[in-house]
């Protein structure tokens, strides 16, 4: 069975950085579709970030330009860069394997001064 662990969230100040990473287990080779989500506070999932075979990572224009995913398909892991982080930046993070509908159990980012 696939399973998910996303690491790297924290505590932020407004414009800084924060690089999340999500690593898969109980699969045989590298994902190879994999997505980020996030959910801020009062906010339905919303997508950020995915991935498909063509390694050519695509995102809503609500995060265009900020939000970087790149892919470590020999180790099964996922990144999301995240710069210039804004307060509406405050979410949940998820990584999401839609091969085997498996979610991450998330990590926290949080933007304060």
């Amino acid at each position: 069975q696939v399973q998910l662990v996303e690491s790297g969230g924290g505590l932020v100040q407004p414009g800084g950085s924060l690089r999340l990473s999500c690593t898969a287990s109980g699969v045989t080779s590298a994902i190879f579709d994999m997505r980020w989500y996030r959910q801020r506070p009062g906010k339905q999932r919303e997508l950020v970030a995915q991935i498909s075979v063509d390694n050519r990572p695509v995102y809503p224009d609500s995060v265009k330009g900020r939000f970087t995913m790149s892919r470590d398909n020999n180790k099964n892991i996922v990144y999301l860069q995240i710069d210039g982080l804004k307060s509406e930046g405050t979410a949940v993070y998820y990584c999401y394997h839609p091969g085997s509908n498996t979610w991450g159990q998330g990590t926290q980012v949080t933007v304060s001064s």
